[in-house]
């Protein structure tokens, strides 16, 4: 049996601003420690082939590497994560654009069902927390059965309090007559919508809904058939994106046209919603997962997962927080200080902070909305803007002019290129420099420098073994980042 993990990596995580963004969204921040949210997808992974059901004679289990679709302009901080978290993987599945979950659920298993159609296909989302690991493998592994015999999975959260940001579901009787150790699936009865207070009071005190976690287990088969039974336009222009992909390295890049005339649907009204209302011949169950779950869907829900100190208090970076209690402190760049606070989230960023009521954790994405309405760039990127050859930061900017420190990993390489509008100035601050310009190639050691004018063209690139920093001072009439005409690139663009 062959259980393929398939990880949806497409999220913005607007909840989170300022330290989520739209270049740089959540699930490729640490926010616990040393590893990224999509790397502790992949990290609980491990071990997974070894949980069998208490009870059950499974044939053996393979776990193949992650296959994991993202956003087209994510791909290379995805493909550098999983390199760093030491991950073989798939090629990573590109999308030209977000059109929800079930579209990419279902170039997910175009892929897998081409090699395999009975391939279980594990999917989960990159931004999700699950501290119980052990207690995760047990849920997955009593799916397997039921998927192996063509059911579709999904597993629901064993609700710890009252939630109103949660949707839910609701689980019928059980589908093993014998309770093995370890969760039993159920009968997936049916999906309810976020509720009121006392509406998830009465969830809760009930005891059979759970939270729709946005976890699925099924064959590969079984959801392209459901998917082509309900969303056969969904379908149809996924396979047309599908075979007209191309190969990139890395990245399997989907034709751009073709998905975009897919319908944009979740995998819950896709496909989920409609098998609890009718008699279809495909199963829908629910295994209740009970594993320190959390979507980090929120400052506040982050303030609940992180160990907190006595004041309850969670202070990360440069922080003092003086009679504060009950509080979210992070810095990134200065000294933050919190005085008589209470039940305060803060967040400074180098070009961003946030001040909120923990209460009023989910109105951060209102935000982020007033930003885009206002054609502001502070939910796009980080002032650290990062890129496949390392990473640029804005230092000062002003009419006609802007200054950026430039960094770049050993042996990596920016493209061969040149400017209509600005001439750029590079002092070499740290490392080796060698720089093409025009038809002339040489090398800068720190405190050397070089100047490049206006339609010159020109390349930088580290030889060394150490990354290399430079200043770069850019002067004329337009700095756009959409200013440049490349000529030869390492990674593919345009």
């Amino acid at each position: 049996m062959i259980v393929q993990p398939v990880i949806l990596s497409g999220g913005s995580g607007s909840r989170l601003w300022p330290l989520s963004r739209e270049h740089y969204p959540k699930q490729l921040l640490a926010p616990f420690g040393e590893y990224t949210l999509l790397q502790e997808t992949v990290r609980r992974l491990s071990g997974l082939a070894e949980q069998h059901p208490a009870g059950e004679a499974l044939e053996a289990v393979e776990v193949a590497p992650p296959l994991v679709v993202c956003n087209e302009a994510h791909r290379f901080l995805v493909a550098e994560q999983l390199r760093q978290a030491g991950q073989d993987q798939e090629k990573i599945l590109l999308e030209p654009e977000g059109r929800n979950t079930a579209p990419a659920a279902t170039l997910a298993a175009l892929r897998v069902a081409a090699a395999d159609p009975a391939t279980l296909m594990l999917i989960m989302p990159a931004d999700h927390l699950i501290q119980d690991v052990a207690a995760f493998h047990r849920a997955v592994s009593c799916a397997m059965k039921w998927a192996a015999d063509g059911a579709i999975l999904t597993f629901g959260i064993v609700p710890s309090r009252a939630e109103t940001g949660y949707g839910y579901i609701k689980q019928g009787e059980p589908l093993a007559t014998a309770a093995p150790a370890g969760p039993v699936a159920h009968r997936l009865e049916r999906f309810v919508e976020k509720p009121d207070l006392a509406t998830a009071e009465s969830y809760l005190a009930a005891g059979d809904y759970l939270w729709n976690s946005g976890i699925f287990m099924m064959q590969a088969r079984t959801w392209l058939d459901n998917i082509g039974r309900f969303q056969p336009a969904m379908l149809s222009a996924c396979q047309a994106a599908y075979e007209a992909g191309t190969e990139d390295g890395d990245f399997y890049r989907v034709e751009a046209e073709s998905f975009a005339a897919s319908p944009s649907d979740s995998i819950d009204y896709a496909v989920m919603e409609k098998l609890t209302t009718e008699e279809s011949g495909t199963r829908a169950a629910v295994v209740p997962l009970e594993a320190g779950w959390s979507d980090v869907g929120a400052w506040s829900s982050l303030w609940e997962v992180i160990p907190q100190d006595e004041s309850g208090n969670i202070l990360k970076g440069d922080v003092i927080a003086h009679e504060t209690e009950g509080s979210l402190l992070m810095s990134e760049q200065r000294l933050l200080a919190g005085i008589g606070l209470k039940d305060i989230i803060a967040i400074e960023t180098a070009d961003a902070v946030l001040v909120a009521h923990k209460d009023h954790a989910q109105a951060v994405k209102d935000v982020v909305q007033r930003l885009k309405a206002e054609g502001r760039s502070e939910h796009l990127s980080h002032r650290r803007v990062q890129r496949p050859w390392g990473d640029y930061e804005g230092v000062d900017q002003g009419e006609r002019f802007q200054v950026k420190r430039i960094t770049v990993k050993p042996g990596a390489s920016l493209s061969l290129q040149m400017h209509h509008h600005r001439a750029e100035h590079w002092v070499v601050v740290r490392g080796t420099a060698r720089v093409t310009k025009g038809d002339d190639v040489f090398l800068l050691s720190e405190n050397q420098s070089t100047y490049i004018p206006i339609g010159v063209t020109h390349r930088l690139e580290n030889p060394g073994t150490l990354p290399l920093e430079i200043i770069e001072v850019q002067s004329g009439s337009y700095l756009g980042e959409d200013d440049i005409v490349r000529f030869e690139d390492d990674y593919g663009r345009g």
